[in-house]
């Protein structure tokens, strides 16, 4: 059965993994996903990312979580702002910050996805995909 938000569904894959403590979990590919783990592994939430293949041949992200010295998790949440059903933008003037700067926001803008902060630099709106913290 197809996810009807795949991005959700990754996104929730990765922080049930971390509360269990995996080293690593496996999401299905997309253009979408690959970049929001890009952006996930450049602000430090993951240690690494490869695409690989899985036993049945389909294509998957393999992602390396992170923990800190007391075997925490670095994810402490991660939560979807626009879904199928209703997608929510901002300017770049009214991007929102995720707990007063501490978190991380991720954007759909015209040139690509990025974060709240980049896009606010580049004076670009977009999509509010999901917030990381």
């Amino acid at each position: 059965m197809a996810a009807s938000d795949p991005v959700a569904d990754m996104l929730a894959k990765i922080q049930n993994a971390a509360k269990v403590r995996h080293e690593k979990v496996d999401v299905p590919t997309s253009k979408m996903k690959l970049e929001i783990v890009k952006i996930l592994k450049n602000e430090g939430y993951i240690k690494n990312f490869k695409k690989v293949q899985d036993d049945d041949g389909h294509n998957v992200i393999r992602i390396f979580l992170k923990y800190d010295d007391s075997n925490e998790s670095v994810i402490h949440g991660m939560s979807k702002i626009s879904t199928p059903g209703r997608r929510v933008y901002s300017g770049y003037r009214e991007m929102p910050r995720v707990y007063n700067g501490y978190g991380t926001l991720i954007v759909s803008t015209s040139s690509g996805v990025t974060t709240g902060k980049k896009a606010s630099e580049k004076m670009v709106g977009g999509e509010l995909i999901c917030k990381v913290w």
